[in-house]
Parts: structure tokens; C-alpha cells; sequence
């Protein structure tokens, strides 16, 4: 026994180290797994890639250069000769990949017609006097979720959405997309859908801080006015656009742009006297584009119920900063 005792010895190191090995090999390979479980922090929303056609695999440059010539590139060309044919070939690839994509995207205009800008100035007491109007106005906008099912008019609603379309925008191409919903089955499916993702976002992906961080406004997964409320207002950024001749037209600052269409919807809503509350639905994107029929250019940003405050309607009692807070003047 005692002889044997070093090959046991030995045995065992020789299956340590494979169980190690073998356990750090497995374990990169989940890494890279598409079922790998994501950082809470993502949004899956914004891997949402489905209008990404997959290009069929392209050979590595080594194999383009053999194929191309019967001759035995290891054998018979220096390492200086091989690099210079490589990269004459990896160009030549770029060059058919950029003219494949410069095909498939539009031209800007290069002409507008420009003509005189029509303003209204206003006497300075008027000004300040508007001015102060306007913040006492939306220093009174909260987020409320508390929404009756009251109905409200659809002119108003229409009305508000043209004024968030005023917004600027990069390049002026405008890309939003707007979706209202009023239909109560439409609306419930929304709801079951949010909320299937809601319960796993509170448990798992927001993670114990973001979670905490929500406790004072008394939210859960449990989303009561994606049904009560007569309207929900879907905005959705157009990642590209479409030409008439069916090529793709660059969006630029699209997610921008369209933060500021939401900002003025917002001001507009609390103008209207109707309430809304700001949600982001964390991983619903893909699910509620598909089930409002939504092309693959577009991706949610943001979603408003929108409607008249219930009559039990309560807010947090918050307090704003200060405008010395917020504001630096230099």
C-alpha cells in the first residue's frame, strides 16, 4: 500500500487539474451562450435586432487568397508578399461591402427652398409674465397612477400628438411614430405582456438597489391603469427611415429627437388638463411592436396611459430642486 501511495497521489492531481480545466471551458462557453442571463442594468429593448439581416458568412481572408490562385502561398510567397496580397484582397471586400450599403441608402436632398421666419415678440413684462405662467403650469404636472376610465375627446389627443410632432429633430426626419391605443382588448394584452416582464425585472434584472430606490413611489409590477386609462400613447423611435423608392434613410440623434417629442407631449398633456405617468417598459419592446404590428425600424422608447386623474387619485409629496440646483450661469 505504501508503494502505491505516490501513483494514487498523482491520479488525483492528473483528475483535479481536468475537472478545473474542463469546468473553465464550460464555463466560457455560457458565456457566450444567446441564453446567457444579461446584465440587470441592459434593456433588452435596445438589442432588439430583429430588422438585422444576417449576411451570409464571408470565408476568412486566408481562404479568398487561396481559392483564388492554384499556388501554395506557404510554400512559395515570402510573409511581405502574403500580408501585400491579404490586405489587397480584405480591401477589395471592404470596397463591395460599402458599395452594397451605399446602394441601399438614399440620398439626402440637396436642395430646400428657404423662405422668411415669422416671429412674435412680445413686450418684456409680457414675456416674463408668460414665462411664469408656463412654469406655474407645469410645475403642477405629476406623474399619476391613479387613472380614471373616464373617456376622453379624440381631438385632444390628436391635438397633443401635433404638437409633439413640432419637435426638432436631426436633419428634420422626423422619427417617431406615435401609437395610440383605445382598444380594451389591445390594452389588456399590452398590460399581460408588461406585466410578465415587470415581475421578472422587480426580481430579478433591476436588482435589490433600483428596487429600493422605488419603494417610496410604491410601484410594483402591477400595472392597474394599462387598463383604466381610456388611452395609451406608445412612442416609438425609427432607428432609419424609408425613402419612397423603398432605400433606407439615415435618422440621425433618432433616440434624441424623440425624447424631445415626449418632453413636449408631456407639456402639452398637462395643458390639455389630463395625466399621464412616464413608464419604460424594460424588455417589453420586441413583444408590443409585434403585437401592434409595428415595422422592425421602429423601437419603443416610451409608453403614456393617458386619461383624467381617479377621483382617490395620491402622489408622493416630492419637492423639486431649486433653480440655483439646476441652473449655472457662467
Amino acid at each position: 500500500m505504501l508503494l502505491l501511495t505516490p501513483v494514487l497521489v498523482a491520479v488525483i492531481c492528473i483528475l483535479m487539474v481536468w475537472i478545473f480545466k474542463n469546468a473553465d471551458g464550460s464555463t466560457e462557453r455560457r458565456k457566450g451562450e444567446p441564453g446567457a442571463e444579461a446584465h440587470p442594468w441592459v434593456d433588452e429593448d435596445l438589442k432588439d435586432s430583429t430588422d438585422v439581416h444576417q449576411e451570409e458568412a464571408a470565408p476568412p481572408i486566408e481562404s479568398s487568397i487561396a481559392s483564388s490562385s492554384s499556388v501554395d502561398f506557404h510554400s512559395s510567397l515570402n510573409r511581405t508578399e502574403a500580408e501585400e496580397t491579404r490586405k489587397t484582397v480584405e480591401a477589395g471586400r471592404c470596397k463591395d461591402k460599402f458599395s452594397v450599403e451605399a446602394d441601399e441608402w438614399q440620398e439626402s436632398e440637396e436642395e430646400v427652398e428657404h423662405i422668411p421666419f415669422s416671429h412674435n415678440r412680445y413686450p418684456e413684462k409680457e414675456m416674463v409674465k408668460r414665462s411664469q405662467e408656463f412654469y406655474e403650469l407645469l410645475n403642477k404636472r405629476r406623474s399619476v397612477r391613479f387613472i380614471s376610465n373616464e373617456q376622453v375627446p379624440m381631438e385632444v389627443i390628436d391635438n397633443v400628438i401635433k404638437a409633439a410632432g413640432t419637435a426638432p429633430s436631426g436633419a428634420h426626419t422626423e422619427p417617431w411614430t406615435f401609437v395610440v391605443v383605445k382598444d380594451p382588448d389591445v390594452k389588456h394584452k399590452i398590460r399581460e405582456i408588461i406585466e410578465e416582464e415587470e415581475e421578472i425585472n422587480y426580481l430579478k434584472r433591476m436588482g435589490p438597489r433600483w428596487v429600493t430606490d422605488l419603494k417610496k413611489f410604491r410601484t410594483n409590477w402591477i400595472k392597474e391603469y394599462l387598463d383604466t386609462a381610456p388611452v395609451l400613447i406608445l412612442i416609438f423611435k425609427q432607428v432609419h427611415g424609408f425613402s419612397a423608392n423603398g432605400k433606407k434613410k439615415i435618422h440621425y440623434y433618432n433616440e434624441i429627437s424623440v425624447s424631445i417629442a415626449c418632453g413636449i407631449l408631456l407639456a402639452a398633456l398637462q395643458n390639455a388638463g389630463l395625466v399621464t405617468v412616464t413608464t419604460t417598459p424594460l424588455n417589453c419592446g420586441p413583444r408590443l411592436r409585434v403585437l401592434l404590428n409595428r415595422p422592425t425600424n421602429e423601437k419603443l422608447l416610451m409608453l403614456l396611459p393617458v386619461g383624467y386623474p381617479s377621483e382617490d387619485a395620491t402622489v408622493p409629496n416630492l419637492a423639486r430642486k431649486t433653480l440655483d440646483q439646476i441652473m449655472v450661469t457662467v
